[in-house]
């Protein structure tokens, strides 16, 4: 038997496996109490062991396979401009409405198929990263509750979930099926008006939605995403013929191929076509790759500031934020700030380079090892990606009214923002003197001298500092204070879905014997509420409180004695976006990891 044939019969071995389980593989699960305690001399029960297997064959085969160049063709439009196969080989146009079946194409050169496998694993990949990686289809939740949600059953692709996840709700909260232009709707009055004292969440709206929609929704988001990381020109679709014979004909043209679409609505047909290979085990490893392709492998490299590493991370496999920022935003550059930082000597650092429709926020720029520029935390829609250390999570609104900001958090923005032009410390959050004093005076906030003095004390200005001493200065004096007294910024709603499975430590059912508890996606509502923004001594006084949805009350804010602060990691993500704000959910805590 030749390597060849061997390699294909590993493949189909684990594909065989993967079939007689009719499902999906279960989601990647939290262990219990019981289960941490557990030894490594348990016996292995034969359908893990058989679920091992398949992993490690699937994962053996599906290494092998990427550095093969005689399965992998390009298919191209004509008159391509963009993407790394440009003016390779010739092929079928595919203008809109023109069938698929008699396209050619020429093979991807060996050296750019390990280019492509080196730019994302790099050298000496483990075998745990790889299975990760080939072990997640893009799939929603069976979970009425958690229904628009994609899970994730296996750790590292979280990033690529997260991302597509965003935009995912783009068009199920914002977005009228009969245009592709998103434009608010009335989902958020709807949520709202539905939505039971409770019921933590708006379950029965999520629960409503198609399979029929939902898959548009995703097919769309996909779309979108891939045209922007090919610069609006084109989008690169790779797909793998990892389906039975039998189903082949649920993805017509399934093959071991890149197509290269250059409209959207074909792009959407191609997608439409291989949706059964995205939901497939290698979904989420096959649009990461479509994206990297789409922008152009050369490209890629140009973006990020250290190419030398693997865009898949060490040792766990986690997304880089490379990724994320590539899905999210075009380009895949490493940093979250604005624009970019000039280094000396011609060295530069990049940024986010323009508005995003889904913004990012992450827990490291709590701990001060990142700033995350207005771009991603100000994105067009009210919907964020929550990084963590170690898992990537989504955070969003159902009214777009939670994006808008009132006079003083408009002056707060126009100053943070003159701040963050002459900050040169990569989101440090401090600028010279000398910039101090150029803000202040194209600004026109007239600080009293002694302030002025204390300020500069030092060879550098630090923007808490400057926040607080703007909170004590009037707004005739150029400052943030109101005069007229502490008024706040209305409550608001937001919701964390975290697509990784987990046990509701007040919701589950209890177990017998050695049952498995159920696990699954958690979508928590969050109440936030955001204090007036003076002196800390006022901050106490009179805190606006949300409304419970639901209710005979009104949705506006009313001012009464404030509930108790919760906390997680969670509402330190959120305090990066609306400082100081004060949160509360029922039941557990919102994870993000």
């Amino acid at each position: 038997m030749s390597i060849v044939d061997q390699e294909d019969e590993d493949l189909q071995m684990a594909l065989r496996l993967s079939m007689q389980q009719h499902e999906s593989p279960e989601p990647k699960r939290s262990k219990s109490k019981e289960d941490s305690g557990a030894g490594d001399s348990a016996e292995e029960s034969p359908e893990a062991k058989t679920r091992r297997r398949q992993r490690e064959l699937m994962a053996a085969a599906a290494e092998k396979r990427m550095v093969a160049s005689s399965i992998v063709e390009v298919v191209e439009d004509v008159d391509i401009v963009g993407p790394d196969v440009e003016d390779k080989g010739k092929g079928v146009s595919l203008d809109e409405g023109e069938s698929k079946d008699g396209d050619s194409g020429v093979e991807l050169p060996l050296a750019e198929a390990n280019q492509l496998f080196s730019m994302i694993f790099g050298e000496g990949v483990s075998k745990d990263v790889l299975t990760q990686w080939c072990n997640q289809g893009i799939r929603f939740s069976s979970d009425p509750e958690t229904s628009m949600g994609l899970v994730q059953h296996e750790g590292g692709p979280c990033g690529v979930l997260a991302a597509i996840q965003g935009f995912v709700l783009k068009y199920l909260l914002f977005s009228p099926e009969e245009t592709g232009n998103a434009v608010p709707n009335n989902f958020s009055n709807l949520a709202i008006r539905r939505e039971s004292k409770s019921v933590p969440v708006p379950a029965d709206i999520f629960s409503s939605l198609s399979e029929e929609r939902k898959s548009r929704a995703l097919v769309r988001s996909m779309s979108e995403i891939l045209f922007l990381c090919g610069s609006n020109k084109a989008a690169v679709i790779a797909s793998l013929n990892v389906l039975p014979d039998e189903t082949a004909g649920a993805a017509q043209g399934s093959e071991d191929e890149i197509n290269t679409c250059t409209s959207r609505s074909r792009a959407i047909q191609v997608l439409e076509a291989l949706l059964p290979v995205f939901r497939s085990r290698f979904g989420a490893l096959l649009f990461l790759i479509s994206a990297l392709l789409s922008r152009g492998l050369h490209t890629v490299q140009e973006d990020r500031d250290d190419p030398s590493q693997p865009l898949v991370t060490a040792p766990f496999g986690h997304a880089s934020q490379e990724i994320v920022n590539l899905l999210l935003s075009g380009n895949a550059v490493a940093n979250v700030f604005d624009g970019k930082i000039d280094l000396g000597d011609g060295m530069s650092v990049k940024g986010i380079s323009t508005t995003v429709q889904v913004g990012f926020l992450t827990l490291l720029e709590s701990l001060n090892y990142c700033k995350v520029g207005q771009y991603l935390k100000c994105p067009n829609w009210p919907i964020w990606v929550v990084g963590s250390e170690s898992h990537y999570t989504v955070l969003f609104a159902l009214d777009t009214k939670v994006q808008e900001e009132n006079e003083l958090e408009n002056r707060e923005s126009q100053i943070r923002k003159a701040f963050d032009a002459h900050d040169q410390s990569g989101g440090g959050g401090f600028i010279s003197v000398e910039a101090f004093h150029q803000i202040i005076k194209e600004l026109r906030i007239n600080l009293a001298r002694e302030k002025v003095d204390q300020l500069c004390s030092t060879d550098f200005i630090v923007w808490n500092e400057l926040w607080h001493a703007l909170l004590d200065l009037d707004q005739s004096l150029g400052g943030l204070k109101d005069p007229t007294g502490p008024t706040g910024k209305e409550g608001f709603h937001l919701y964390h879905f975290n697509g990784i499975a987990k046990l509701s430590a007040s919701g589950s059912q209890a177990s017998s014997g050695n049952e498995i508890p159920i696990q699954r996606p958690r979508l928590t509502n969050v109440r936030v509420t955001i204090p007036p923004r003076w002196t800390s001594e006022e901050m106490t006084v009179s805190l606006p409180v949300v409304s419970t949805p639901g209710t005979n009350e009104s949705n506006a804010t009313q001012v009464s004695c404030p509930q108790p602060a919760q906390h997680a990691p969670l509402v330190d993500c959120i305090r990066t976006r609306w400082p100081s704000a004060v949160c509360n959910w029922d039941g557990d805590a919102p994870s993000i990891v």
